[in-house]
């Protein structure tokens, strides 16, 4: 048995907040935010609205595709960063309002490159014969620990949630292979200082701003091209394929700049990356199953397909996954 991607959802916030929005923020421009990051446009979550409110609607929709109900879910990953709280697990609030049967439900922390290590997991637990049914979700709302009068930061994310089915089917279709690294020692180039048992939130760390994303944007981006790369290269070596082979490449949508490096590297033309970073900007976990999402309805993936899917993200965090769809 493989597991296979049969399904996909998609929610963002109703608010959109265009680069002409930023520059009566900031000290920016329209023209400096499209340059440099490739980004146009963001969806930001009002107040009262949470990661389990987008992670809900991206599921019903992927659950619809795919034919089944929430009872016919086996387990909910959520690949998350910003969940509902600090615990318990989005995944579980999650479960409860889709009206699942009490499921294992479960939130799992790698920042960007969060859907990849659930697809690992999923993909595991599929191919053991443990699960059916398997309804993997990400989903981040970093606005709301943005700082917004740091123009180097508060130009780059936006909120929403991509959701997929994955179920265990026979044949070559499905996930093939999955590389997953991380370097801690990279921690603090890009986190969020307070909130945790380190600096727990007080009155002194807020007023310090430390409650605020932080990210040493020159050093991530050095990293994020050089292990992105190398780790494609290294999964398609292992894989027995070549970049001739991939049909598309669906990467996490962080900066433009960072994506058309990669390409370079590793040898495979622009046309062939699915780009829809102008849209939604960089959302964190749910960049992959967002774009996965979009791909997919703009006929850019069909049957006998293959897809790259790569990330780089805080930790530092890194995969890849091959996949045949």
């Amino acid at each position: 048995m493989r597991a296979q991607i049969v399904s996909t959802g998609l929610a963002v916030p109703e608010r959109v907040l265009h680069n002409t929005d930023l520059e009566k923020m900031v000290d920016t421009s329209d023209q400096w935010i499209r340059d440099r990051t490739g980004m146009v446009e963001r969806h930001v979550a009002d107040n009262g609205v949470a990661a389990s409110d987008l992670a809900t609607a991206a599921a019903r929709q992927a659950l619809d595709g795919a034919g089944i109900s929430a009872e016919d879910v086996d387990a909910i990953l959520v690949a998350t960063i910003s969940g509902d709280y600090p615990w318990p697990a989005t995944a579980c609030l999650v479960q409860h309002k889709l009206g699942a049967k009490p499921v294992m439900a479960y939130d799992l922390s790698a920042a960007c490159t969060g859907y990849l290590y659930g697809l690992s997991q999923a993909s595991a637990f599929i191919e053991s014969g443990k699960f059916k049914n398997i309804l993997l979700i990400g989903v981040d709302m970093l606005t709301k620990t943005l700082d917004w009068t740091d123009r180097n930061t508060c130009v780059l994310f936006g909120d929403g949630a991509g959701a997929t089915v994955i179920q265990a089917r026979e044949g070559g279709e499905g996930v093939i292979d999955t590389i997953l690294g991380a370097d801690g020692s990279s921690a603090e180039l890009l986190y969020q200082p307070a909130g945790g048992s380190r600096i727990p939130i007080s009155a002194e760390a807020v007023e310090a701003g430390k409650h605020h994303l932080f990210m040493n944007g020159r050093e991530i981006f050095k990293q994020a091209v050089r292990v992105m790369a190398q780790t494609i290269a290294d999964l398609l070596q292992r894989s027995g394929k070549t970049a001739d082979d991939v049909t598309v490449v669906i990467p996490h949508q962080a900066n433009i700049r960072i994506l058309e490096a990669v390409a370079d590297r590793i040898g495979v033309g622009m046309d062939r990356f699915f780009i829809n970073i102008h849209k939604y900007g960089n959302t964190s976990a749910a960049t992959i199953p967002m774009a996965l999402h979009e791909a997919r309805q703009e006929g850019r993936l069909k049957t006998g397909d293959l897809a790259v899917m790569v990330s780089f993200g805080g930790g530092l965090t890194w995969g890849a996954s091959l996949v045949q769809f």
